[in-house]
């Protein structure tokens, strides 16, 4: 696909959003590159003359089928069978949690990893599900013709099953609409684990980073309703690598991109959204950083490492974010986009009047967004019980119950007793500095004038005001608050019930100033996304929606700091690094088992590698495979100059970083001593004990 280049001069598109800026200081348009909106293809509009015409494949409907019924979509992240008895195969920091989950009492397995030896030691996992795509229909003609959707999905529960799980999901912005029929298996089970100082090895300091030393995998099984090893037709077998060049596919679950968005609403991304979500996570992560530091053994039970590595992750990732927005090339390219769809979309009979009208609806929206950014900062994530105060959400619960008290509403005062006194503490300090954030934020984005700042703070800074507060209140601790309620209920004038009354009609009126412009802004998207669809089709991928896609690209390293970064890593840097920085750092530490180097263990062998493929987060855990459909690697990760594909894909240097199947195959035969999971893998055949698969793969069975 080609776009026109455009005669407009910028000046002109620029006049057309809202933005200001003078004629002389703007360069040239750059071209519109053929993939700028990205290649996270999906299964109901498959890039057969793409693939076919790029790398020679057959893409024939039985090939898109074996991808999409082999690959998973696990909470948050993406995984894929790999043999034909329900075996999964993930990266270890999706798992990381249901490593936590299945821990018994005396265990540390996060830190010491897990390796089933028998069938009946793969530990069930809590809340954990596995959802299999079995169809992706577009039923946008259906629903704009009047067809209510309750009628489309028991049709398709008709044909697939009724106990198969319909999701609507918007593309285009909202200009299309597919049905996804997906089958979810409830019955997940923990079948090993690196530790965690191997699937995390580097720590934050390599994240978004390469080269990499990461061993960053686990494994799960998949059981039948009957409690029996789940049998299936569709699964991926174990390559043997990939090298410079190469094409590979990748299939997973991208979460929600930004790249179809106008340059007006990127920049109000840019001054507002953007920096006060990471000035969000940052303050917050280092609240959790030093109640961790603080007491590890607390930490640890409540979980708070975790907690840290996931918030860590997303600072840096909102870094890269606005170091993404705030660079000029970029933004030019996305102006560059609007000007050649105006031009387009006359070459296609629609008024390019049209467009520009469209465009210039959503530039005033943002406009009126601006106005109310202060309040959407100040308010972000309020009620956040994991990484905000406990205290606050214990009195917006109470001021919850007494308004539904007073309206009679029996069963949600019930409810919401119930919900407050469940609610755990945080340790007293990170409960402290997290009310005090709150505090900090609200005086930051509102004013120290502001009614609400000035009649909580009386005066006093955040902290000292969070220190009185929590004193104060009967709601800073569990125990004290159901003292509270066993003496007949928190009191009326409790200060944090006193914030919680009058934060409330702060929220609902935050609510209803943004709702409406909200429900506007989606409305000018879906129409234009309707629109692009009408001028590009399915040349132009759609945004990311955490719903199934099928990326491609070439295994290839990169240009940067005056070197080259190489295609693949070896385990020779896993050593390497840890006696670099031993002494130094925590954060390249090996675990015991590593140490001395394992008898037998190959350190020449490739560990990670990089790729051109369109990856996102919620991509970790997706399947590199081959044309022949091999599984060659598993993604983990992007290095630093990927991060701007939240809004544009740019081939250059972003690159997604993976662990090569030769590394998860080698350790676990040589370090983990995982016989029955190597030998699956090798052949499809599953042992239920390793004495079991020693046997087979002693008579030549794998």
């Amino acid at each position: 696909m080609t776009f026109r280049r455009s005669t407009f001069g910028v000046l002109s598109l620029l006049l057309v959003t809202g933005t200001a800026l003078a004629a002389q200081d703007t360069p040239p348009l750059p071209e519109v590159g053929e993939f700028d909106f990205g290649k996270m293809w999906t299964f109901e509009y498959p890039p057969v003359e793409h693939f076919e015409s790029t790398y020679g494949i057959d893409a024939s409907p039985e090939w898109f089928e074996q991808i999409r019924m082999a690959a998973l979509r696990i909470p948050g992240c993406s995984a894929s069978f790999v043999s034909p008895h329900g075996l999964v195969v993930t990266n270890h920091h999706c798992a990381r949690g249901s490593v936590a989950a299945v821990t018994r009492d005396g265990e540390n397995l996060l830190d010491d990893g897990f390796v089933a030896r028998t069938l009946d030691e793969e530990r069930p996992i809590p809340n954990v599900y596995a959802d299999q795509l079995l169809a992706a229909l577009d039923v946008t003609d259906e629903i704009e013709s009047g067809l209510e959707r309750a009628d489309i999905e028991a049709r398709l529960q008709g044909e697939y099953g009724a106990d198969a799980r319909v999701q609507f999901v918007p593309l285009y912005n909202g200009g299309r609409t597919s049905a996804y029929v997906f089958r979810r298996f409830t019955d997940v089970r923990l079948v090993a684990a690196v530790e965690l100082g191997m699937g995390f090895f580097g720590g934050d300091p390599d994240n978004f980073t390469y080269p990499r030393y990461a061993l960053d995998y686990a494994f799960y099984r998949i059981y039948d309703d009957d409690g029996t090893p789940f049998e299936t037709e569709h699964w991926f077998r174990w390559g043997n690598g990939v090298e410079e060049g190469e094409p590979i596919f990748m299939v997973g679950n991208p979460g929600p991109t930004n790249r179809l968005l106008t340059v007006a609403q990127l920049e109000y991304q840019r001054d507002l959204l953007v920096p006060g979500r990471k000035a969000w996570f940052d303050s917050r992560l280092s609240a959790l950083r030093d109640a961790y530091a603080a007491d590890p053994e607390t930490g640890e039970r409540l979980g708070l490492r975790n907690q840290a590595f996931s918030l860590s992750n997303s600072l840096k990732a909102y870094t890269g974010r606005l170091a993404a927005l705030s660079n000029p090339e970029i933004m030019l390219r996305k102006q560059a986009a609007e000007v050649a769809l105006i031009e387009d979309a006359a070459d296609a009979g629609i008024a390019g009047s049209r467009v520009t009208e469209l465009l210039d609806g959503l530039a005033q929206l943002q406009m009126q967004k601006r106005e109310l950014g202060d309040a959407m900062n100040a308010f972000y994530q309020v009620g956040n019980g994991t990484y905000g105060s406990r205290a606050i959400l214990r009195g917006i619960r109470v001021a919850q119950m007494e308004a539904a008290r007073a309206a009679g509403q029996d069963s949600a005062v019930a409810e919401l007793r119930a919900a407050v006194l469940s609610l755990e503490d945080h340790p007293a300090d990170l409960e402290e500095d997290l009310l005090a954030l709150r505090l900090r934020d609200l005086e930051r984005y509102l004013g120290a004038d502001d009614p609400l700042v000035a009649s909580t703070l009386e005066g006093r800074s955040p902290e000292g005001a969070a220190t009185v507060l929590l004193g104060a209140s009967a709601l800073g601790s569990q125990a004290d608050m159901a003292k509270a309620f066993d003496a007949g209920g928190v009191p009326a004038d409790d200060p944090m019930v006193r914030f919680a009354s009058a934060l409330l009609p702060r929220l609902a009126a935050n609510l209803g100033a943004t709702s409406p412009l909200d429900a506007r802004e989606r409305e000018l998207d879906a129409t234009l996304g309707r629109l692009r669809f009408d001028v590009y089709g399915t040349r132009i991928a759609p945004d990311a929606t955490s719903s199934p896609r099928i990326t491609d690209g070439v295994v290839r390293g990169y240009d940067f700091n005056g070197t080259r970064a190489p295609t693949h890593t070896t385990m020779f840097g896993i050593y390497d690094r840890y006696w670099s920085h031993l002494g130094s750092s925590d954060e390249w530490l090996l675990p015991e088992r590593w140490l001395p180097v394992p008898e037998g263990l190959d350190l020449s062998t490739k560990l990670n590698f990089v790729s051109t493929t369109d990856s996102y987060g919620g991509n970790s855990g997706s399947p590199a495979l081959t044309r022949d459909l091999e599984i060659v690697g598993l993604n983990f990760d992007r290095n630093i100059e990927g991060l701007s594909r939240d809004f544009i894909y740019l081939p250059d240097q972003g690159r997604n970083v993976m662990v090569d199947v030769r590394a998860i195959r080698h350790t676990l035969d040589v370090v983990y001593d995982a016989d029955r999971i190597v030998l699956e893998i090798d052949s499809g055949t599953m042992a239920e004990t390793e004495e079991e698969a020693d046997r087979i793969r002693g008579m030549g069975g794998g």
